[in-house]
């Protein structure tokens, strides 16, 4: 069934109705009307996996078309009530929201952003930048936005009727260009922008593909730009003095280190009094900076223009757990050619069951036979593994784990409902992602289906119950040692579902929130599960009880990778301070995120140290992670097969703003 609201108003018999869709299926509703006082009403709706928000937005408009009066009401992505408020009067403008209230003066037009998105007000926003001056204005609470006109296009209905309508891009709203499609009488037709989530006009939802192709050769050219603007490849050798450098193997710090770089790999490491410089090398003094090498996220969803996030963190590798097959492969083709910014790729395939809560892939399995034809078909693509999810039937799981190892690929990934992790391993999984689902293992009699939120409400709702001394518990901790099966907890996740707060920025992501366009920072303002009070303490133990397990399962000798599953680039850093906080060493927190990836991906021959013969993935930071290891988040400089890319520029391409002084 579809989130559903209370009508704000009577609807207009003119009422725009769109629908919602999630991977290509129709996921929910957007109608737009209005109102008997001339001002224009949005209803929203979708669900997706039982989350999904429910919004009435009312919006009137002053000069210029920008807001003058706007209220939201309804609920969250996460259920999580939402009431809005923001009025302009007499060149002040004051808001309303669920993380505070705030105020300030106001001299000419500027448009404000609300933080509980609405499709139809990104319509609104273009028809108010076209109609301002050279197509810019000031937004609320802060930034500018720019509209670039795109190109114009035929589309047609399945009734046959054919319509234009043009392409627009925002800038300043996210930190990539935000498109917006209008038809000829300036109505939002479509909103939407990689593929996966898109809004259309009803009667017309066969034209997505046709404007997400279109919106994507758009964005493609300038992205090309952009890559060869902001790496390059020096001319001759490349040797960097004065390095300190992170020895992964020995988990320590080796100072007064050089290194050369040559056709993309690391020629020679040693201290810097007995290197050779070979002729027509340029040299890099680093000044004692730290010298790593390159990082890897090993839970990512990688959005094509993502990539230059990753790269600005000093991410060099990610795995990618569940992209569509062809996204993943262009921009891995993208990025192997130089034309587009980010990391190396290495790609999961994702298999899910048919059904309401089927998640974000377009291959859905339903008998062996199906199971094993969409193995093969990602073992021929070069894919790397199989990522299994949640409504895959149980009795395929063994199906799909034998035939994955007889092509050679790892199996991972959610563990399917109505099953316990310690059955997934038995049958075959490599690998569990999600820390919840090891937690789940013990309560699989009770907790009903995981296909929904219980997933996370009710590991939220027990872990802290949970006794880690426990034989049950240390059964299963040592058939994951047995096993070598690989662990990826995504503590970040889980600690922003049981300790954000809406409104107030998730741990450890105040300051770059503040750096951020207003769009982008509500993503880091979204709050977790709804919680207040005793229930709010709880999910906080609970959240605790992960921290402490996961330094057991390293005790143990269980392997573990850092995965982020969260917002691209931003997440890693807060990722490993987690596991520090759980208690495991920085050293081993560094190694695990460099050498320890590689050697799970069997890629150590090239990757993971700072050695000659290696492939040059390095990354140049300020202070010292082993002392503290946020400090991974001060990149000053990223190398990637001997491409160098300055960060103070990969971060000023995304729309990040200048740290305060």
């Amino acid at each position: 069934m579809l989130a559903s609201v209370a009508p704000l108003a009577a609807q207009a018999a003119d009422t725009a109705r769109y629908a919602v869709l999630i991977s290509g299926r129709e996921s929910g509703t957007q109608e737009v009307w209005t109102d008997s006082a001339g001002a224009r009403v949005a209803r929203f709706a979708y669900q997706d996996r039982q989350r999904g928000p429910a919004l009435v937005q009312r919006l009137e408009l002053g000069p210029g078309g920008v807001p003058a009066r706007l209220s939201t009401t309804g609920n969250d992505y996460l259920k999580n009530p939402v009431e809005e408020t923001f009025a302009l009067d007499s060149g002040r403008a004051a808001w309303h929201t669920s993380g505070g209230a705030d105020e300030r003066p106001v001299s000419g037009p500027a448009f404000y952003v609300s933080a509980d998105e609405v499709p139809e007000a990104a319509a609104v926003l273009v028809r108010a930048l076209l109609a301002a001056p050279e197509h810019r204005l000031p937004l609320l609470p802060g930034g500018e936005a720019e509209l670039v006109e795109g190109p114009e296009h035929e589309v047609r209905a399945a009734d046959g009727e054919t319509r234009r309508v043009r392409l627009y891009l925002v800038t300043g709203l996210r930190l990539t260009p935000y498109p917006v499609w209008l038809d000829a009488s300036g109505e939002l037709f479509a909103q939407g922008g990689d593929g996966r989530f898109m809004v259309v006009r009803r009667g017309w939802e066969a034209a997505a593909p046709r404007l997400v192709a279109a919106q994507e050769a758009v964005l493609t050219a300038g992205a090309a730009s952009l890559a060869q603007a902001l790496g390059r490849r020096p001319a001759g050798p490349l040797v960097l003095r004065h390095a300190t450098v992170f020895d992964a193997e020995n988990r320590r710090m080796v100072p007064g280190q050089a290194v050369v770089v040559e056709g993309g790999r690391i020629a020679w490491v040693g201290p810097d009094s007995a290197v050779r410089e070979p002729a027509g090398a340029e040299r890099m003094e680093l000044g004692g900076r730290v010298l790593l090498p390159g990082l890897w996220d090993m839970h990512v969803h990688l959005g094509g223009e993502q990539g230059l996030f990753h790269l600005a963190a000093g991410v060099t590798t990610v795995r990618d757990l569940g992209s569509g097959r062809a996204q993943i492969r262009s921009v891995r083709r993208r990025i192997e050619a130089d034309s587009l910014v980010g990391p190396r790729i290495l790609a999961a395939g994702m298999l899910d069951g048919p059904g309401p809560f089927a998640g974000p892939t377009e291959v859905l399995v339903d008998t062996r036979e199906e199971a094993e034809a969409a193995v093969d078909t990602f073992a021929a693509l070069g894919f790397a593994q199989i990522k299994v999810y949640s409504s895959v039937d149980t009795a395929l799981v063994a199906a799909i784990a034998e035939r994955a190892h007889a092509r050679g690929l790892r199996v991972g990934g959610h563990v399917p409902a109505f099953m316990s992790a310690e059955r997934a391993v038995r049958l075959g999984f490599d690998e569990l992602h999600h820390i919840n689902f090891l937690f789940l293992n013990f309560w699989a009699d009770s907790v009903g289906d995981t296909r929904t939120l219980v997933r996370v409400t009710v590991p939220g709702e027990r872990a802290a119950g949970l006794d880690l001394a426990s034989e049950p518990v240390r059964r299963f901790v040592a058939l994951l040692r047995e096993r070598g099966v690989v662990v990826d907890p995504t503590l970040n996740v889980f600690e922003r579902l049981y300790r954000g707060r809406k409104g107030v920025p998730y741990p450890g992501y105040a300051e770059v929130a503040g750096r951020l366009p207003p769009l982008a920072r509500a993503d880091f303002l979204l709050g977790g599960l709804p919680a207040e009070g005793e229930k709010a303490a709880l999910y906080g133990r609970s959240f605790q009880r992960m921290l402490e397990f996961t330094r057991m399962l390293h005790e143990a000798g269980v392997p573990l990778v850092a995965g982020t599953d969260g917002l691209a680039g931003f997440s890693l850093a807060r990722e490993l301070e987690l596991w520090v906080e759980a208690g495991i060493p920085p050293a081993e927190v560094l190694r695990t995120a460099t050498l320890g990836a590689a050697r799970v991906a069997g890629m150590e021959r090239d990757f993971g140290t700072v050695a000659a013969g290696k492939v040059a993935d390095l990354v140049v930071l300020d202070g010292d992670p082993l002392a503290r290891i946020g400090d991974v988040r001060n990149v000053v400089r990223v190398i990637k097969g001997g491409r160098v890319y300055e960060a103070d520029a990969l971060a000023g391409a995304m729309g990040l703003a200048p740290p305060a002084p």
